[in-house]
C-alpha cells in the first residue's frame, strides 16, 4: 500500500464532518420556486459579503461564467474579451460561442494575470457596422494558469475606468476570490467593488462537494435565474448542497491563510535546492498554487515528472541518513532520536518553525535527503500533481493537506527532482566525453 498526497487541485477536497451534519439537518424547499430557505440564506450571505444586492446558487463555476456571459451579452454575435490564459477561454469548451453565440476575443495575459490596458482600449469594437459589438470584459482573480496570482487593485480600478467610459460591464471569474481577499487582507466587497458580476466557487479551495454562486445586481440576477433554467441548472431541494457552502464560509475561509503559508513553504524548499532542472518563482508566490518550471537543462517533460511523482521505488523508501546527520547537528539531538518513528514530522516542524532570516541555509535542510519517502507506517508516498504544459507542473495546497502531508510531499519532490537532476548531470558528462 502507498500513502497518497493529492495536490492536483483544491477540487479534490471532500466535505468536512460539519458540512455532512449540515446537509442532513438543512431546511429544504423547492429552489426553482425560490422556496429553499438554506439556498436563500446562502444567496443573501454571499451577496452581502461581496457588497452586491443579489446572488444565484448554481451547480458549477463553468455554468456561472456561461450564465454571466449570456446575460451581459444578450444579443447574439456580441463580443466578449477575455485573457488568453483564462479559464473561460481554455477550460470551458468554448461555451460562450457554442451556447451563448458570442465571439470570444483574447488579450495576452501577462505573468501577473493582468493584460495591457492600452491594447485593450484598441480592441473595443462596435462603431463600424462590419464589426461585432464589444459587450463584456472578463477577468480572473486569482489567476489559475498564472500560478494563483492576485490581480492588483490599482489595475482593476484602471480597467473599470476604461470600461465605464464605454458602458462595458466587467465580469470576474472569482473561483478562488476568497484566496485573493486573504492575500490582500481586504474585505470581499472592496476587492470586487469595480465589477458588475462575480462568479464564486465553493467546490475549490472551500471543500464543498459542488456549487458556485453568481453575484450581481437584482436585475442581473433575475435574468441569470432565467438563463440557469435554460441551461439545466435549476435544482429543487438544493439546500443539501447550499448547507455545505454556508459552513465553508464560516469554517474553511479562515483557514486559507494556512494553505498560502504551506504553499510558500513548498516553493521555498524547491527554490532552496538550487537545481538546474527545476525553478520556482518564490517572489511572486501569492496563494495556494505553486508552479514549477522545467528548464532547458531538464531531460524530462512535465508528464514524465508527474508520472514519476506518482510512482514508488524501493530506493526512495530507504532512510535518508544524510538528513538525519544534518538534523542531529542542527538540533544537538542524538542520531538515534532522529531515527525515531516520528522523524518525518519532527524534521518538518523544525523547518517550518526555524527562523529563515537567522540562517539562510535552512531551506536547504531537505536537500541532503536521498530517501525516507515513506510514512511512519513504512508506506511509500504517491504525490499527485498536474501537468500545466510541457514544461510546467502545478501543485495546489488545500485545507485537507496536513503539515505531515506537506512534509511527505517535500521529501518525495526532493528525491524525484534530485533523481532527474542526476540524470541530467550524467547526460552532460557523457556528451562532454
Amino acid at each position: 500500500m502507498a500513502y497518497i498526497v493529492d495536490m492536483r487541485s483544491d477540487t479534490v477536497t471532500k466535505p468536512t464532518k460539519a458540512m455532512k451534519h449540515a446537509m442532513v439537518n438543512s431546511a429544504l424547499g423547492d429552489d426553482v420556486f425560490g422556496e429553499d430557505p438554506t439556498v436563500n440564506a446562502l444567496e443573501s450571505k454571499i451577496a452581502a459579503m461581496l457588497g452586491k444586492p443579489a446572488a444565484l446558487f448554481v451547480p458549477s463555476g463553468t455554468m456561472s461564467n456561461l450564465i454571466a456571459i449570456m446575460v451581459h451579452c444578450s444579443k447574439r454575435g456580441s463580443e466578449v474579451i477575455v485573457g488568453d490564459k483564462s479559464h473561460i477561454f481554455k477550460y470551458e469548451q468554448g461555451g460562450a460561442a457554442h451556447v451563448a453565440g458570442c465571439l470570444v476575443t483574447t488579450m495576452e495575459n501577462l505573468p501577473d494575470g493582468t493584460f495591457d490596458l492600452e491594447k485593450l482600449e484598441k480592441k473595443f469594437r462596435g462603431s463600424d457596422i462590419h464589426e461585432p459589438i464589444t459587450s463584456l470584459v472578463c477577468i480572473e482573480n486569482t489567476h489559475n494558469v498564472c500560478g494563483g496570482k492576485v490581480l492588483p487593485q490599482k489595475w482593476q480600478q484602471d480597467l473599470a475606468a476604461i470600461c465605464r467610459k464605454r458602458s462595458i460591464p466587467i465580469h470576474v471569474d472569482g473561483a478562488r476570490i476568497f484566496n485573493a481577499a486573504e492575500y490582500l487582507n481586504l474585505p470581499m466587497k472592496e476587492l470586487v467593488q469595480h465589477c458588475d458580476s462575480i462568479s464564486v466557487c465553493f467546490s475549490k479551495s472551500l471543500s464543498c462537494p459542488v456549487g458556485s454562486a453568481l453575484v450581481g445586481s437584482v436585475h442581473f440576477i433575475e435574468q441569470a435565474r432565467r438563463m440557469r433554467k435554460m441551461v439545466g441548472g435549476g435544482m429543487r431541494q438544493a439546500g443539501v448542497l447550499a448547507a455545505c457552502a454556508l459552513v465553508a464560509l464560516d469554517e474553511v475561509v479562515p483557514q486559507l491563510a494556512t494553505d498560502h503559508k504551506r504553499a510558500l513553504r513548498l516553493a521555498k524548499v524547491i527554490e532552496g535546492m538550487f537545481l538546474k532542472c527545476f525553478t520556482v518563482d518564490v517572489q511572486t508566490q501569492h496563494t495556494n498554487i505553486v508552479l514549477v518550471r522545467l528548464t532547458d537543462a531538464c531531460p524530462a517533460r512535465a508528464g514524465d515528472v508527474v508520472q514519476r511523482l506518482a510512482q514508488v521505488s524501493l530506493e526512495e523508501t530507504q532512510l535518508g541518513t544524510q538528513l538525519v546527520i544534518t538534523l542531529a547537528q542542527r538540533t544537538g539531538c542524538k542520531r538515534q532520536t532522529c531515527l525515531g518513528s516520528h522523524f518525518n514530522l519532527a524534521v518538518f516542524i523544525f523547518i517550518l518553525l526555524y527562523d529563515d532570516d537567522d540562517d539562510p541555509h535552512v531551506d536547504n535542510l531537505s536537500s541532503g535527503a536521498q530517501g525516507d519517502c515513506k510514512t511512519t507506517n513504512d508506506e511509500g508516498v504517491i504525490l499527485k500533481s498536474v501537468i500545466f504544459d510541457d514544461r510546467t507542473i502545478r501543485f495546489t495546497l488545500h485545507c485537507q493537506i496536513s503539515d505531515e502531508d506537506l512534509w511527505l510531499a517535500i521529501m518525495k519532490i526532493t528525491y524525484v527532482f534530485k533523481e532527474i537532476e542526476a540524470k541530467a548531470t550524467s547526460n552532460t558528462r557523457v556528451s562532454a566525453v
